[in-house]
């Protein structure tokens, strides 16, 4: 029997339960955002809690958690500056938990919630009203001048307003599908490429010698999808900061 390599981003329910008429489940990408979730928290708890926020001599999931929050200040005071500081909690939770979502999702028999454009764009979305609420809180209706950049003839000022306006609000589907697409891509060319090999394994002789050739790649493509799972998580939150940037400067 072959499977589709794109069956492991099936949503599947767990739990069903009714609410009057309405229909409730508990699905698997439910389960693995919990999951994410629970693994920060967990990660948290046995520093600040368990260790009595951090001794001298950090262990090794201090140091991890020390390394992510210089990282995360780095990237707001290089793309935002000091004014970024207030937003330092929600870019820190930003990146962990897109980063635990993508390496949960590299373990063998797991969800990749990222996969999925409904996760994504959501998230994407909320980051995107809240950074235009943002813009309009710090100032006011003068928010609306990053849609005409400085020096244009008023000639071309309505076609540029508009092709801004496109540009600015295009950017709440840009930034998850993004991430989306690229988990997606990655695990179905792993799991294509994997299957290729392990229907080569049976047929014996010489093609048996050859399935160790798309062995190899699925092996070196698992150590590349590692990699893109935190490079995602950091471009992700990078765009964010980008667009906060413009928001709190206006440029």
């Amino acid at each position: 029997m072959y499977y589709s390599p794109l069956e492991q981003f099936t949503i599947l329910p767990l739990l069903h339960f009714h609410i009057g008429s309405a229909y409730f489940s508990f699905t698997n990408s439910t389960l693995f955002l919990v999951l994410s979730l629970g693994a920060f928290l967990n990660l948290l708890h046995l520093i600040l809690v368990k260790q009595k926020g951090g001794s001298m001599v950090p262990s090794s999931w201090q140091m991890i958690i020390e390394g992510i929050y210089t990282f995360v200040q780095g990237l707001i005071l290089e793309q935002i500056g000091e004014k970024g500081r207030p937003y330092f909690p929600l870019v820190f939770c930003l990146f962990t938990f897109l980063l635990c979502c993508n390496l949960i999702g590299m373990i063998p028999y797991t969800f990749t919630v990222t996969s999925h454009f409904i996760v994504t764009v959501s998230l994407s979305t909320a980051l995107f009203i809240g950074v235009t609420l943002v813009g309009f809180q710090t100032h006011g209706l003068h928010f609306l001048s990053l849609l005409l950049p400085k020096g244009v003839p008023m000639v071309l000022a309505p076609f540029l307003v508009v092709i801004e306006l496109i540009s600015y609000t295009s950017r709440a589907l840009s930034l998850g599908l993004r991430l989306g697409a690229n988990m997606l891509a990655g695990h179905t060319l792993v799991k294509i490429i994997a299957g290729f090999a392990w229907s080569m394994l049976p047929l014996g002789g010489l093609l048996t010698i050859g399935a160790a050739a798309p062995l190899v790649v699925v092996f070196l493509l698992t150590g590349l999808e590692l990699a893109i799972a935190g490079i995602q998580a950091y471009v992700f939150s990078m765009l964010f900061c980008i667009y906060m940037n413009d928001s709190i400067h206006l440029h």
